[in-house]
């Protein structure tokens, strides 16, 4: 079963940076564009940041210039670099990919927490 295993949240102070992986096992994982979602308590899940096979990147206006994300192929890991961060980013952030049909590539993983807090 192809999946998606993501780390590196936790507790930081507002301001402060954390950078996010999301590892994914099985093959195509280059053809894929990939993307950060999160969901925080009562909310919906929203996508943050996006990055296509091609390297094209888009970001929610709510991260805008704060936010990067990257891919390594090789790897076959996407990364989630966060800076000058706000209480209102806390969440738990997810990965996925999307195939080229617009379908979701990977059973959705346990995501992994931010508390952004003082």
């Amino acid at each position: 079963q192809v999946q998606v295993v993501e780390s590196g949240g936790g507790l930081v102070q507002p301001g402060g940076s954390l950078r996010l992986s999301c590892a994914a096992s099985g093959s195509g994982f280059s053809i894929y564009a990939m993307g950060w979602y999160r969901q925080a308590p009562g909310k919906q899940r929203e996508l943050v940041a996006r990055i296509t096979s091609g390297g094209r990147l888009n970001y929610a206006d709510s991260v805008k210039g704060r936010f990067t994300i990257s891919r390594d192929n090789a790897k076959n890991t996407v990364y989630l670099r966060m800076n000058s961060l706000k209480p209102e980013d806390t969440a738990v952030y997810f990965c996925n990919g999307v195939r080229t049909n617009g379908s979701l590539a990977y059973s959705w993983g346990q995501g992994t927490q931010v508390t952004v807090s003082s």
